[in-house]
């Protein structure tokens, strides 16, 4: 899967589209010199290959009352139980990210909530159950930036 085959017309179209999500398709096509038809095909194929997941709208947390945004690394008390946590981890709707990790950690979870009681509620009520031997919470002050892969800087390296 990784090292996909790209030609330039992918890559343009990768480029324009992790800039602006919304962007028309005919605005790209145009930008690549190339007809609407063209475009969607080239989507569809992106799509197909797994290179493109979907399109979506951020949400800003904090806009919607959630304050706090926290890191918890978890421990599990047995680490066979990754599939049935993660699943529980699922129904949690505070826990946007999880990822399995090397180091100190078997998991790592992104997570928000409305404040810190809030924050201490979803360890306690929700998280410890789930049978963990430790956790280890980071609360973030502010995400100093986010961003996409450099789609052209990274997949010219492959040319």
């Amino acid at each position: 899967m990784a090292n996909q085959k790209l030609d330039g017309l992918d890559k343009q179209i990768l480029k324009l589209i992790a800039a602006d999500a919304r962007i028309p398709f005919l605005e790209v096509a145009r930008a690549c010199d190339v007809s609407g038809a063209a475009i969607h095909q080239r989507i569809q194929k992106l799509t197909n290959m797994g290179v493109l997941n979907g399109s979506q709208f951020i949400i800003e947390p904090e806009k919607l009352g959630y304050e706090t945004c926290a890191f918890i690394g978890l421990n599990l008390k047995n680490p066979e139980d990754f599939d049935t946590v993660v699943a529980e981890l699922k129904q949690i709707p505070e826990v946007t990210e999880c990822h399995y990790t090397t180091g100190n950690f078997d998991m790592f979870i992104k997570i928000y909530a409305q404040n810190n009681h809030h924050l201490l509620t979803i360890i306690h009520d929700k998280l410890q159950p789930l049978g963990l031997s430790s956790s280890q919470t980071l609360i973030s002050f502010h995400s100093a930036f986010e961003r996409q892969l450099p789609i052209m800087e990274m997949m010219d390296m492959d040319d």
